[in-house]
């Protein structure tokens, strides 16, 4: 199977799926049972570890189920659990019954607490404050939120929610009285406990790693801030010259839809990055997607091959659906039948073992064309950066272009690859990982991340990071 189809799996296998009551040591059993015979990590995290380590776990986690009183206590004990193996790259989210779905992954909530302010009257309320604060109107995509003061701090209150279950007027977001801490629930309804408030700018505010951004009232803002906002603000990649020898692409997410777009951007925008001397790719806040999304950039980098360390997949009966799947997809061509037939084969072939489908640990990359321009390339990261943008990470840092400049990454890469089952109660959907990297344990990554080549500390804003990296590559 190509390197691409590999590492851009992302399937969904449902396992008995019928409707009934399951207790939620029930629940935990099935996702125990699940993981330990199917999950890539398993018995790496297990080793690593220690089995003493393991069972004691499994003895707290017991306790703990049976004092949960609900199915909200319930998943989140479940989550607990997994949380032993890594810290992304896993999954369990209860399932709602198809006829009372707004959304594929939605809870609709008729009874919850409204906020009953318009719009008109906090379009009026705000047109007499000198300072808004958090009070106004703002976007978190595909949130329209207002945010009033009341008597015991703020309350943010839906105005838009299109694709969502959410209806006008449900108070999304509670924050104390000095803006500081407080709740933001979630697309199902779950509380986000928010422990940090902050603004870049008049227009931007950052609830933990939420990103909300002012339309009314909006007030200028200048210079880097200016230039921050419309960068991390944005949904979209952007390119965009910042100066006679620095061009920028600020690139936020790596999701497959987006690869078009961001390979759009990239073409539109060639002649201006083989002329500058510096080139700054921002891809803080991007958690990744598929490998495809950053094939485009990888030219602009190309100083020498490229070595990419594959995968091996654990092949069991329930990871080997996939195949099924893939070949049932009326778009296959006879190309991607043949590989999968092959994948396919070489898997039955290995049950309860893990498997190299691709027969190449290693993978190397060399291109025809080194660029005179861009001279020097700096990655902004930060710890959001996950997954796929950590793939393309080390990819790029292997050029002698390539600097990265920042705060340590996630580390969520070596066990990749998710896949979702149903339970046989049809009311839970854990996510699991289907292959292993060959890196560990020699360079492991997951819970550890990648550093960067430049530490930027807090005592430099989010906003002066690209001054910073730009001085540097200019060698002031």
């Amino acid at each position: 199977m190509n390197k691409a189809l590999l590492f851009t799996l992302l399937l969904f296998t449902t396992v008995g799926f019928s409707q009934s009551n399951c207790s939620c040591e029930d629940k935990f059993k099935w996702m125990k049972e699940t993981f330990e015979q199917n999950d890539a990590g398993f018995q790496y995290v297990v080793d690593k570890k220690g089995k003493v380590e393991y069972d004691r776990h499994n003895e707290l986690i017991l306790q703990k189920i049976k004092e949960a009183k609900d199915d909200t206590a319930c998943i989140q004990v479940l989550y607990d659990w997994l949380y032993f193996f890594r810290k992304g790259h896993i999954s369990i989210r209860q399932n709602i019954p198809q006829n009372n779905q707004a959304g594929a992954a939605d809870v609709v909530k008729s009874d919850w607490p409204l906020n009953k302010t318009t719009v008109g009257k906090l379009k009026t309320h705000l047109a007499k404050l000198k300072e808004p604060g958090l009070e106004g109107i703002w976007e978190m995509n595909p949130y329209t939120i207002g945010i009033v003061k009341n008597n015991k701090g703020y309350e943010g209150f839906i105005i838009d929610a299109p694709g969502t279950s959410w209806q006008k007027g449900q108070v999304k977001l509670k924050m104390d009285a000095d803006g500081k801490n407080g709740v933001l629930y979630l697309r199902n309804y779950s509380e986000y406990k928010i422990s940090d408030s902050h603004f870049t700018g008049n227009n931007n505010l950052m609830l933990d790693n939420f990103s909300f951004k002012r339309l009314y009232p909006e007030i200028q803002d200048l210079g880097n801030i200016k230039l921050f906002n419309e960068l991390i603000g944005s949904y979209k990649p952007i390119g965009k010259q910042l100066s006679q020898d620095t061009f920028i692409l600020r690139i936020p997410y790596f999701d497959y839809n987006q690869k078009k777009i961001i390979d759009s951007v990239i073409n539109a925008n060639h002649d201006k990055i083989t002329a500058s001397k510096n080139l700054i790719i921002d891809v803080r806040n991007n958690g990744g997607g598929a490998d495809r999304c950053y094939e485009g950039l990888i030219k602009y980098l190309y100083t020498n091959p490229i070595r990419t360390v594959g995968v091996e997949m654990l092949s069991t009966p329930l990871n080997n659906l996939r195949m099924e799947e893939f070949l049932a997809d009326p778009d296959l061509t006879e190309e991607g039948k043949k590989e999968i037939i092959e994948t396919q084969e070489k898997l039955k072939a290995n049950l309860g073992k893990f498997t190299n489908v691709n027969g190449w640990s290693v993978y190397t990359e060399t291109l025809d064309t080194i660029y005179t321009y861009p001279q020097k390339v700096a990655i902004l990261i930060n710890k959001n950066n996950a997954s796929t943008t950590e793939q393309f990470l080390l990819a790029a840092k292997q050029s002698t272009k390539v600097k990265l400049y920042g705060t340590t990454t996630a580390g969520m890469l070596d066990v990749s690859n998710m896949n979702f089952v149903n339970s046989p109660c049809g009311n839970l959907t854990l996510g699991y990982c289907l292959s292993k990297s060959y890196r560990i344990p020699d360079m492991a990554i997951d819970d550890i991340g990648l550093q960067p080549d430049y530490y930027i500390d807090v005592s430099i804003p989010d906003y002066e990071w690209i001054d910073f990296a730009e001085k540097i590559m200019n060698g002031k």
